[in-house]
């Protein structure tokens, strides 16, 4: 996927650095090529034979050792890479880079470099939030560097708050995107579902949800972007459908959905239910409006078809992606929603959070794939994360 491509990583003093063995194996398995700079601190915490056996190329430590070839190392590495990755990025490096300092061979590197520079920090909490770290970041990000966001949880010194280093899964993920981008899906089959469905008590009134849509009709248009023929099957919205889709269907009840989503399910190659569909819906639904009375008012209800567990039954080779929106228990309900359903992965919002959720334009949300494997991301635009959840559908659909 990523044959052909050249990658210099560097890798900075910080207790993460161990993680970035991860992402050049990740970025290998993928056919890219890896050559690695460590400073004289990330060496303290990683050996430098390390990343060389995982790169299977030469690690580049100190400015003045002996060239095993002759050029000028800085130069011909940058000149070389097709993306410059920075993980992890401590304070020190991030500054160096926002005042021009070239004092080391990373720092020397990366002002020769005209590729593509993806920085992704690693540091305490205190340190991230510092408003002169706040304020190179600013600045880089005004000069086209590409930043991706620490995650947030318990860190290496023992405090709580923002500044963990990504995975090493969504570092890799950025990186495939950004060189997919545009193509990648070309000639593949997307079916998304998005909104709410609402069940029918009389001719006036329903049983709904607060879905709005925003989430899935992001992630069709972000499929479309990318060259997909992405057909969204949609529950009542105010959103009007994402350009550059192929197909569009409107439905209202969750038995309604769940014969779009049938009719249309044998053409698609990756299925993402989105959608919020009832549960439940009335059993018997009046023919005229029910009248208000002194007493109170007793519906019975029945349960609607469970249209994900269904396509999961049948998935075969297709890829399919959940979405499991909680108040409590969120790891451990959407864990078994991805065995019960024969889920290639699920996205996890807690309701319960600020910005996560309906009828807002940010979601904050864990993506656990059938391994069992957990990505947690911080707090980001619908927009960014439907990108995040087509790069890990690409990926699936490029094995």
């Amino acid at each position: 996927m990523l044959s052909g491509k050249n990658i210099v990583i560097g890798v900075t003093g910080g207790i993460a650095a161990y993680k970035a063995c991860d992402v050049v194996s990740r970025l290998k398995k993928l056919g890219a090529g890896v050559d690695v700079i460590m400073t004289g601190s990330a060496a303290e915490f990683v050996s430098p034979l390390t990343f060389q056996s995982l790169s299977q190329n030469p690690v580049t430590t100190d400015m003045f050792e002996k060239p095993l070839n002759w050029d000028i190392k800085h130069i011909s590495l940058a000149q070389k890479a097709d993306m410059f990755l920075i993980a992890p990025a401590t304070a020190n490096i991030i500054g160096k880079i926002a005042n021009g300092i070239a004092d080391d061979m990373l720092s020397t590197t990366i002002m020769a470099a005209k590729c593509p520079v993806i920085i992704a920090p690693a540091m305490n909490t205190g340190m991230y939030e510092n408003a002169v770290v706040q304020k190179n970041i600013k600045s880089l990000k005004a000069l086209g560097y590409q930043f991706i966001e620490p995650e947030s949880g318990r860190l290496a010194c023992g405090d709580e708050g923002k500044g963990k280093l990504a995975s090493p899964q969504s570092i890799v993920d950025r990186i495939a995107h950004h060189f997919m981008a545009g193509e990648e899906l070309r000639g593949k089959n997307i079916l998304v579902t998005a909104g709410p469905t609402i069940e029918s008590i009389d001719p006036v009134r329903y049983i709904t949800n607060r879905s709005t849509g925003k989430m899935g009709y992001a992630i069709a248009a972000a499929a479309a972007k990318r060259g997909a023929n992405v057909t969204l099957i949609s529950g009542k919205t105010h959103i009007d459908p994402p350009s550059g889709i192929s197909k569009f269907i409107s439905v209202e009840s969750t038995l309604d959905m769940q014969k779009a989503v049938m009719e249309n399910f044998d053409e698609s190659d990756a299925i993402i239910k989105s959608a919020a569909v009832a549960d439940y819906r009335p059993k018997d639904v009046a023919s005229e409006k029910i009248k208000k009375s002194e007493g109170g008012l007793t519906i019975e209800l029945e349960r609607n078809p469970d249209i994900l567990k269904e396509l999961g039954e049948i998935k075969g080779s297709k890829v399919l992606v959940g979405f499991a929106a909680e108040t409590n228990d969120l790891i451990q309900n959407a864990n078994e929603k991805i065995k019960k359903k024969n889920l290639d992965f699920i996205v996890a919002n807690d309701l319960t959070k600020e910005g996560a959720g309906f009828a807002v334009d940010t979601n904050i949300v864990s993506i656990i794939d059938r391994s069992g494997e957990i990505t947690k991301f911080p707090k980001m635009s619908k927009d960014e994360l439907a990108n995040v959840i087509i790069d890990k559908v690409t990926l699936l659909l490029q094995k």
